[in-house]
């Protein structure tokens, strides 16, 4: 009895926070697929990329040897970072789930190009899905709520509220995701000043992505993995803010006016005309139907004298 009331229960439970579980797994699940492009991308062209390292240390070692006997030594030797370790590859597969693109790190076997492919199909329109349903939670309580508040609890206008609302909040986009960014990486990019540092953060949040500067492809750049991890948790949360404003100034009436002026308008009149052939072509249906019906009963019934009631009493009565 006790286990069938807490059966219940519970089933009572995850009914009432369908909406809430339902985002928890999809959020779960977009971090799995991520990390999982991340563990194949990695495994594939990880060991391709070996070999090339190889062949090119082969090379570079027959040219060092050949500059040697000509006199000319080599005083040092900076090797370069992997491109497909984990962190790496995690970087890269959010930047193709964002469709950001950099562009300076790409498959370079087979089949971590096919792989890219099928990855893409699936997960540029998971992203999507997930980006809709985050965005969606996040603006009922940093934008429609707050509006609602100072409207109700203090009487101002709800569209002044709404649009010193969206100020503040692009304003604060703004900071967080442009100015702060910008010159945290002109510190850690020894070759970016903060005119870079803020060109790479529109142009990454913009999602256009021309990768002519990519943070953390220095040769000593220090806790790499550290830093591509955090790259990679500001790209999506800078994205989703980027939503979030745009979504913001979406709902604004002024906007929703001024967008109107763009929309096709529809014909009311073609639009009832359609309506009453649809009615009347309905309507001609049913009383064929009623008419056909009758007929049908008629059909059916028996036999019934045609004589009226009159000649029936006559008679009766001789």
């Amino acid at each position: 009895m006790l286990q069938s009331l807490a059966g219940s229960s519970c089933v009572r439970l995850v009914e009432q926070h369908r909406s809430a579980w339902c985002f928890a797994l999809l959020v779960l699940g977009y971090l799995l697929y991520l990390v999982f492009g991340a563990v194949v991308f990695s495994s594939v062209e990880l060991p391709y990329e070996d070999l090339l390292r190889q062949e090119l240390s082969k090379q570079f070692l027959m040219r060092v040897l050949e500059a040697s006997n000509y006199g000319v030594s080599v005083l040092s030797n900076a090797s370069g970072n992997w491109n497909w370790d984990f962190t790496s590859s995690l970087f890269f597969a959010s930047t193709v789930l964002s469709t950001t693109g950099y562009g300076h790190t790409v498959p370079l076997s087979d089949g971590g190009k096919a792989f890219c492919i099928i990855y893409s199909v699936i997960g540029i329109p998971f992203t999507l899905l997930f980006l809709t349903a985050v965005v969606q939670r996040i603006i009922v309580y940093v934008t429609r709520r707050p509006v609602l508040y100072f409207h109700i609890r203090w009487g101002f206008s709800k569209q002044v509220v709404a649009i010193i609302h969206a100020m503040v909040l692009g304003f604060i986009t703004v900071s967080c995701f442009f100015l702060i960014p910008a010159a945290i990486f002109s510190v850690l990019e020894d070759d970016w000043n903060f005119l870079e540092s803020f060109y790479f953060c529109f142009i990454s949040l913009s999602t256009i992505g021309l990768g002519d500067y990519v943070p953390g492809e220095g040769y000593n750049q220090k806790f790499r993995e550290l830093y591509k991890i955090g790259i990679t948790c500001y790209l999506l949360m800078g994205l989703i803010a980027m939503l979030v404003v745009l979504e913001t100034f979406c709902e604004l009436h002024e906007l929703k006016k001024f967008r109107k002026l763009f929309y096709v308008k529809k014909d009311k009149e073609e639009d009832q005309v359609h309506i009453m052939e649809h009615d009347q072509l309905s309507f001609s249906s049913i009383s064929d139907q009623a008419a056909s019906m009758k007929d049908d009963q008629k059909a059916n019934e028996p036999f019934v004298n045609s004589q009226s009631p009159t000649s029936n009493d006559s008679s009766l009565n001789n």
